[in-house]
């Protein structure tokens, strides 16, 4: 188990595994969630300024989710999160585009009305192929002191 105490700052980790998006998980999960006309019709999407096909904004963020969730090596004491800041989408994210995430913990802080809990603002980038950042924001979570540490 990874307690706060165990969280290091400043030091990225990048994703081993990767996710190479498709049209149709765009048009499928637009459809269901976000059912923009950029988002659903390669017609439409040609009409806009981006000049075609691109993944919705929450669509991205689940794909971040879920590559931060399976590069975690070890269980990690996390009780809750707390929040989300400063969400960026600086380029769209298109069908072939393979994506991979970088998390970086940027601050860290003991609870100062719990002294069992400490608490952890974590960097999450969803990269694409060329290195450049699709996707950032950052995650605020709540996670249990070592026992022995309070």
């Amino acid at each position: 188990m990874k307690y706060w105490e165990d969280v290091e700052l400043n030091q990225s980790r990048l994703s081993t595994r990767s996710y190479t998006l498709t049209a149709q998980e765009i048009i499928d999960y637009a459809r269901e969630w976000d059912p923009m006309p950029f988002h659903i019709d390669e017609a439409a999407a040609k009409q806009s300024p981006i000049g075609q096909l691109f993944a919705s904004s929450v669509h991205s963020i689940a794909i971040g989710v879920k590559l931060g969730h399976e590069m975690m090596s070890e269980e990690i004491a996390i009780i809750a999160g707390l929040g989300w800041q400063d969400v960026r989408f600086p380029q769209p994210v298109f069908a072939g585009d393979t994506l991979r995430i970088r998390s970086t913990v940027i601050d860290k802080r003991a609870s100062k009305s719990k002294p069992e809990r400490g608490i952890m603002t974590t960097l999450m980038e969803l990269i694409k192929a060329d290195d450049s950042v699709a996707v950032s924001y950052k995650i605020i979570n709540l996670l249990w002191r070592r026992p022995d540490e309070q």
